[in-house]
């Protein structure tokens, strides 16, 4: 069997940064063994797999040891590589996650953007295993729905976090994000997903979904920008609709080819 694959850079306009997802289109699901073990050969955070369902695109995302409920670079590449290659004329997709319910993606110029339901925070006693494992004790620690988020005081203290990932892989969530204030944005990140097979993510959309409405909150406005300050680095634009998000970034073609499984 050959499968076309994709690889694309997400919240970036530029290759070699933002984060990579590969992206395969298909006529019909595979095995969902089978979808792992490819996952698992692309050695990317994410690979989604993606069917179209009438108008809608069934999407499914997996690192390379887990399928994950929600993967918001994957969607962006997967609208990305559907815009360009297969609905050149379309302005908008609708896509339907089994674990997240409805998920829209609109294009406006080189901009595309996530319509994501959000994830609100709430306070959480300070975990300090986590703490420890982070090597800076944060000012505050929150909980969303799959994540940790823990607040600190300036960029450059998130800039220095060094984890211990033999730690962090203990914890009981699917990964954690810390956040400060940002200099030239409204707030900088970094996400550790160990627990999923992804020590650090490049930019993780997912995470915005808690991060944009706690920000909001926190600047009193709806309108955010955002860098995620992995190695590869990423832009985002944020906007918070109460249940939902917009996220918005843009997204480059690495590589198109052909997988024989």
């Amino acid at each position: 069997m050959k499968l076309k694959l994709y690889q694309v850079d997400a919240f970036t306009g530029q290759v070699f940064t933002g984060n990579p997802a590969a992206v395969c289109v298909l006529a019909e699901w595979l095995p969902d063994a089978l979808m792992q073990k490819i996952a698992a050969e692309n050695n990317l955070s994410e690979t989604a797999f993606t069917v179209k369902s009438g108008d809608t695109y069934t999407i499914r995302w997996f690192t390379p040891v887990a399928e994950v409920d929600l993967c918001g670079h994957a969607t962006l590449a997967t609208a990305y590589v559907l815009f360009t290659q297969y609905l050149p004329a379309a302005t908008a997709i609708e896509f339907y996650s089994p674990h997240s319910g409805n998920l829209t993606v609109t294009r406006g110029g080189d901009w595309l953007t996530l319509d994501f339901p959000a994830d609100m925070p709430a306070a959480a006693p300070m975990d300090e295993q986590v703490a420890e494992a982070l090597g800076q004790r944060p000012l505050n620690m929150l909980r969303g729905k799959t994540d940790y988020l823990l607040l600190y005081a300036t960029q450059e203290e998130v800039v220095r976090i060094t984890p211990d990932f033999n730690k962090l892989v203990k914890t009981d969530v699917r990964g954690v994000i810390v956040s400060a204030p940002g200099k030239d944005v409204d707030f900088v990140s970094r996400f550790f997903g160990p627990r999923v097979g992804v020590n650090e993510d490049p930019v993780t959309g997912s995470a915005h979904t808690t991060l944009i409405p706690y920000w909001a909150g926190r600047l009193g406005k709806t309108r955010l920008t955002a860098r995620q300050l992995s190695v590869r680095g990423g832009y985002l634009r944020g906007e918070f609709l109460g249940r939902r998000v917009k996220i918005s970034g843009q997204a480059v073609l690495y590589l198109m080819g052909e997988i024989g499984i």
